[in-house]
């Protein structure tokens, strides 16, 4: 057994003691003043899964299946972060250990909700994991029980709304700003171009899609000539890739989430000698993990969006966030990978950095304070962040980062599009 998998199986086995303590500490928020929580003295009784020593972070996310490069990157930055930072000084003067427990729900609604039920009363908050239809499984339940669901990767514009709840707080640009800026991107070319579009049948995919042709309403350059749809289970896209190859398209808008068939339509488009350009979404364009495996042609033009420095650009190999990044990475993150092939590991790194923020200005050991000073952080320029990009959480209805660059891919990493070609 690896080490992840024990650690799994660990916090698994203490999901009765975590509920015998959730349990206590509910008796003593009961016989606390009203309006507040604690002893006699004034001081708020902690919540669940923090102590004067420790925090416990929790993160449901696919370890395995389909999307476990992606999946395991989305821990593997957050516990390089907390180990390369150590003990963090807390907002309420204490010194606290930052322990990550991550659990497998292989991109499935069921266990990822099964992993939030047996595990809500052991740590403080869920953090970083990905996917729309996981994060969306134990999103009510979340709300009813009060557990913080912050910073998680989902562009699902949901997880913004602060009005209907202040328990959630997405992270990574909501989908409509990635598809609209791949939009304008087009409508901005002085050249006429058809597309084509293979989206997700989900909210995923409908979001990329509504934002793509927001941007391009009115741009008389720009013509929708083919739009089909996959399903996240489907194991091939082989006949949605036949009939959009026959379109003739110039432009491929590439609505995917699932690593594999990302790689199986970039091929497939190569078997049928279509070589439009291509856009991609920035959880699915990773040139190590999909546009090398998949002998992507730059010549062709692949583009996609980004926030965070890729390590594998040569722009970046000194840059000292990156070589830090690395290091730590290197140091810490073995269970889960020390090679960040795909942006997430890049990107829980970042979350890492803004949840240190926050617990630097929580002032009681709660999660009501925790989520009051996440959501206070403005224009954060955090390790790894692009020039352009920062960290704001303070903005109803966007998440912590709602800002994209257009880049391209140029065989080896990726650069700034400034224009379409």
């Amino acid at each position: 057994m690896n080490t992840r998998s024990k650690a799994v199986r660990n916090a698994l086995g203490i999901v009765a003691l975590g509920s015998a303590l959730a349990l206590t500490l509910a008796g003593c928020s009961r016989a606390a003043e009203p309006g507040g929580s604690g002893d006699g003295d004034g001081e708020a009784t902690a919540s669940p899964g923090i102590t004067d020593d420790s925090i416990t972070l929790g993160v449901t996310t696919p370890l395995s299946g389909g999307t476990a490069g992606p999946g395991n990157c989305t821990v593997a930055g957050l516990v390089a972060y907390f180990g390369q930072a150590g003990p963090i000084e807390f907002g309420d003067g204490k010194t606290r250990e930052v322990t990550v427990e991550a659990f497998d729900d292989t991109y499935d609604p069921q266990k990822a909700l099964s992993n939030f039920q047996q595990n809500q009363s052991s740590v403080f908050a869920f953090t970083s994991g990905l996917g729309t239809p996981t994060n969306r499984a134990y999103r009510e339940a979340a709300i009813e029980d009060e557990v913080p669901q912050a910073l998680v990767m989902t562009g699902d514009p949901l997880f913004s709304d602060r009005t209907e709840s202040p328990w959630q707080l997405g992270f990574v640009p909501i989908y409509q700003n990635e598809g609209a800026a791949f939009g304008e991107l087009l409508a901005e070319s002085a050249e006429e171009h058809t597309v084509a579009i293979l989206s997700q049948n989900d909210d995923f995919g409908e979001g990329y899609v509504e934002g793509f042709k927001e941007a391009i309403e009115g741009a008389d350059n720009i013509e929708i000539v083919e739009e089909l749809t996959y399903e996240a289970t489907d194991t091939s896209v082989d006949a949605q890739l036949t009939e959009l190859a026959a379109s003739d398209a110039d432009v491929f808008f590439n609505a995917m989430s699932i690593t594999p068939l990302v790689i199986s339509s970039i091929e497939k488009a190569r078997e049928l000698s279509w070589s439009p350009s291509w856009f991609l979404p920035s959880n699915t364009s990773s040139p190590g993990g999909i546009l090398s495996p998949a002998g992507a042609d730059p010549e062709d033009g692949f583009y996609s969006v980004s926030f965070s420095k890729a390590p594998q650009s040569p722009a970046f190999a000194e840059d000292e966030d990156v070589v830090a990044f690395l290091a730590a990475l290197e140091e810490f993150s073995g269970d889960y990978t020390t090679v960040p092939e795909f942006p997430h590991c890049m990107w829980s790194y970042i979350v890492g950095a803004t949840l240190e923020q926050a617990f630097q200005n929580m002032e009681e050991p709660t999660r009501e304070s925790f989520m009051e000073a996440l959501t206070s952080i403005s224009d954060f320029q955090a390790p790894l962040m692009l020039d352009g990009t920062a960290v704001d959480t303070t903005v109803d209805g966007q998440p912590a980062v709602s800002t994209v660059i257009v880049q391209r891919y140029n065989g080896q990493g990726y650069a700034n599009a400034e224009t379409f070609e």
